[in-house]
């Protein structure tokens, strides 16, 4: 065995290569996006030509994987948890299609919103889809379980789902890995190639294949290395710990908890060892990162007041935990070295010195004075900085695409001007498809691209609209004439604010690609 340092993306990702993984596909997002980046950066995926090129979106990332699947290779797909909501359409109908060769989903979900607009949890999606779900306590297990998930995979014929959380996800440990990885698969077809065409009358078989897996799936939680039970002398206490949940328990006890702890980090939950702690302890504290899960389901639609955790207010309902939270649940004194510091003043994020997108929001904020009862709708990425001082030039921000689709509402309803805001790669992650309805009606709105040549939020990756924006808008139907290009530069302001004002006039669907490229990625390439 050899040892690295390893971030939890990273070590996840080594997991996939030492498994045997043949293709990587994703979509940028914090805190998945390292994974790719790891996969990118690895000499053994480069001599294998392993496939680790961004895709457009998470859907598309998602049936590509599923693709590889189906030709007997195995294959990772990474998100963050809202990328998961995108990708749900093919992520629920692959657990009824069953899988090939080996198919994970690694979705990192982030509790506390550090770059996220909720904190959903995707334990719930797996629940949903009735397929198995792993959850690493710490760097080692990220690594090693890629291994046992391929495993089931593909003898249970069904996808997996891995969670990992921003602590876990961004924090570095070392890790022992193989010296050596194992072999590709053999390309091979499916057995039975029709459990992949659902119609109704194939899906409603496979559907009850995949009812009849359950008692399996229940089967191998139970017997897995990587859920633990952990005997204690002070039974007036059960904890239930699951990802790293279980590190701020052992925390916050010194190592040494005084209550039996079961560690949870394989799904479906274990019936029998859940049934064994509940019956030998007079109350459970269930810790766990993220949305109540477990404890919801122990606790029931009428409530078990012997049932603890976030529902009951023993550990805080949102946010991250930590193991001052655990400690205070259990009325234990923190010890100063745990207090929060006053010495760091907080730092609201702002768009970097000389980025293109404040150019661009100057001259639309000038272009707007003209128009007092203007609405701008934004999007996700670092242009959403836009909404606060000195610009305070957007009204919403929701999901990524939904800038153009909520102008477009917005206009039907009334309201005129509507502007929306969308960067370039989200533009062709879910965008496209709002401006072609706005093509179907000739909506009279405006979509500002702010095109900075990348993905810039999440650390420069590249972007799939590069060099490409204006004939896309065309192919899909925006008027050549109306597809106009600015430079966000000061000494181009007040032209830049005559062509804003001129596709604002116009009584029809206009687009403004607002080009320069991101500051940042322009210096990596410079100092190159």
């Amino acid at each position: 065995m050899a040892i690295k340092l390893l971030l939890g993306d990273e070590a996840l990702a080594q997991g996939a290569i030492d498994a045997g993984i043949s293709g990587c596909y994703a979509y940028p997002g914090t805190p998945s996006t390292e994974i790719m980046e790891y996969f990118q950066s690895s000499a053994l995926a480069a001599e294998r030509n392993l496939h680790r090129q961004w895709s457009c979106n998470e859907k598309v990332a998602m049936e590509e994987a599923l693709g590889m699947s189906y030709s007997g290779k195995r294959a990772i797909v990474c998100m963050k948890h809202v990328g998961l909501n995108v990708a749900a359409d093919g992520f629920v109908n692959a657990a009824v299609t069953g899988t090939n060769g080996g198919l994970l989903v690694v979705v990192a979900d982030d509790p506390s919103m550090h770059s996220s607009q909720n904190e959903q949890d995707s334990r719930f999606y797996a629940q949903f889809a009735m397929i198995p779900a792993f959850e690493p306590t710490t760097q080692q297990e990220a690594y090693e379980l890629p291994k046992v998930a391929f495993e089931l995979s593909e003898k249970y014929r069904t996808p997996v789902l891995v969670r990992l959380t921003t602590r876990l996800s961004h924090s570095r440990a070392n890790v022992q890995v193989a010296e050596s990885a194992a072999a590709e698969n053999e390309g091979h077809l499916p057995e039975d190639a029709r459990r992949f065409i659902l119609l109704p009358g194939i899906a409603k078989a496979n559907y009850k294949n995949l009812c009849a897996k359950q008692p399996q799936l229940v089967a191998l939680s139970e017997a897995s290395a990587f859920n633990r039970y952990e005997d204690g002398d002070d039974k007036a206490w059960g904890i239930i710990a699951s990802g790293i949940g279980y590190n701020y328990v052992q925390e916050a006890f010194g190592g040494k908890c005084p209550y039996p702890v079961l560690k949870i980090s394989q799904y479906p939950l274990p019936v029998k060892q859940l049934r064994s702690l509940l019956d030998s302890c007079a109350k459970i504290m269930v810790v766990e990162e993220g949305m109540p899960f477990i404890e919801q389901q122990l606790r029931g639609p009428l409530g078990n007041d012997r049932i603890h955790g976030r529902l009951t207010g023993d550990l805080p309902r949102d946010g991250e935990l930590n193991p001052r939270a655990v400690m205070s649940a259990f009325g234990l004194p923190a010890p100063a070295s745990l207090a929060p510091s006053d010495l760091l003043r907080a730092r609201p994020p702002r768009l970097c010195d000389g980025c293109p997108h404040v150019n661009t929001y100057e001259a639309l904020k000038a272009a707007l004075g003209f128009y007092p009862g203007a609405k701008v709708f934004g999007d996700i990425g670092c242009y959403t900085l836009g909404a606060l001082p000195p610009f305070q030039a957007i009204n919403s921000c929701v999901d990524m695409g939904a800038s153009i689709s909520m102008a477009k509402g917005a206009t039907d309803a009334g309201l005129k001007p509507a502007i929306a805001v969308i960067g370039d790669s989200t533009f062709t992650h879910s965008g496209m498809t709002g401006v072609l309805d706005a093509v179907w009606e000739n909506t009279p709105m405006t979509i500002i691209i702010v095109d900075n040549f990348t993905t810039g939020m999440t650390g420069g990756q590249d972007s799939l609209g590069t060099g490409k924006l204006e004939d896309i808008c065309q192919g899909l139907g925006v008027k050549p004439e109306h597809i106009r290009v600015i430079k966000p530069l000061p000494g181009e302001h007040e032209q830049n604010v005559q062509v804003l004002r001129e596709e604002i006039d116009y009584q029809g669907l206009s687009v403004v690609i607002s080009r320069r490229e991101c500051l940042q990625t322009l210096r990596r390439k410079k100092s190159k």
